[in-house]
């Protein structure tokens, strides 16, 4: 075990594999030596049909929590070995049922002994043992239903990359990174229109002049995102996110949140009453993260893109 007090809880799949093969390799000698013959893996197909019921596979399949076509491999080998049978389900022809055969049946009055056995033979090592097995592997069970490990990891993994982001002002420098951020991601949706060129020609002229703002997400130094805090002349609204831009190279770590979040802090600064949104529904993850951000869906009102069909805004007061 010194490889794994090296690598330490990482390799935890790794360790519960050697521990499952283990289990597994004694379980089948164990079917051997009660006479049953059964491989480990059928045990669960045959336990629930020893209840007598005979069964479809999708019912096997939900009663064990394996997936059908599992199930329905494991009914096609126990077919060959004689213990289980098939048989058209007299109210749904369109239905089979499964069965254990005669053969199969005999098998479990020396199963019911085994079982016993087993039970007894775990309970000597749980009392021998510091830790129950047993109850860690239902707590696992019920906290990995929560949130899987793989969402637990990827929450670390963005924390570690978003660590990296850095979001600055726009300077001059980075006139082309806005620009050619824009149009990747406006072209792969929709099609660029006279209002975006109107801005990213001349962000210096037709944002910041106007009393608007740029923020840039340098990662390693390398501009990957950028969004623009755009001063509006209307009665209802003071400011407008717009312009919101990530390279998809740098998709995943948590950049647009960022953006979105010096956008809202900078229109605060300002005393801003609200800050105001035009997107489209078909991006979902973009919607997403605007509600995130606490946007929410406000009345239709006229805009200057084609591709805007949902207006959206955060009241700041």
């Amino acid at each position: 075990m010194d490889f794994f007090n090296k690598t330490g809880k990482a390799a935890i799949g790794s360790r519960l594999r050697m521990l499952t093969e283990t289990i597994m390799e004694d379980a089948a000698r164990i079917h051997q030596l009660y006479g049953s013959n059964l491989q480990p893996k059928w045990f669960p197909v045959y336990y629930v049909l020893t209840e007598g019921e005979a069964k479809t596979i999708t019912a096997i399949a939900k009663e064990i929590g394996h997936s059908h076509p599992s199930v329905s491999k494991i009914i096609g080998e126990m077919k060959k070995a004689g213990l289980v049978a098939e048989k058209k389900d007299k109210a749904d022809g369109r239905r089979n049922l499964v069965q254990l055969t005669k053969k199969g049946l005999e098998i479990n009055e020396t199963l019911q002994l085994q079982l016993i056995d087993v039970g007894n033979a775990i309970e000597a090592i749980s009392a021998q043992a510091t830790n129950d097995l047993w109850k860690a592997i239902a707590e696992w069970e019920y906290l990995l239903e929560q949130q899987s490990l793989i969402s637990r990891v990827t929450a670390l993994w963005k924390k570690r990359e978003a660590d990296k982001v850095k979001i600055v002002d726009y300077q001059p420098a980075y006139k082309t990174a806005f620009k050619a951020l824009n149009e990747e991601w406006i072209s792969r949706w929709f099609k660029m229109e006279a209002a975006d060129y109107q801005s990213l020609d001349n962000p210096e002229g037709y944002i910041l002049k106007k009393g608007g703002h740029i923020f840039v997400a340098l990662y390693n130094d390398e501009p990957v995102g950028v969004c623009a805090l755009i001063k509006m002349d209307d009665p209802d609204y003071d400011y407008e996110m717009a312009k919101m831009a990530v390279s998809p190279k740098a998709q995943g770590k948590s950049i647009g949140w960022l953006l979105g979040q010096a956008i809202i802090e900078k229109a605060r600064s300002l005393g801003a009453r609200n800050v105001f949104l035009g997107s489209n529904t078909v991006l979902k993850p973009a919607i997403s993260l605007y509600e995130k951000l606490g946007f929410k869906k406000v009345a239709d009102r006229p805009s200057p893109y084609e591709r805007a069909n949902i207006q959206m805004a955060l009241d700041l007061v």
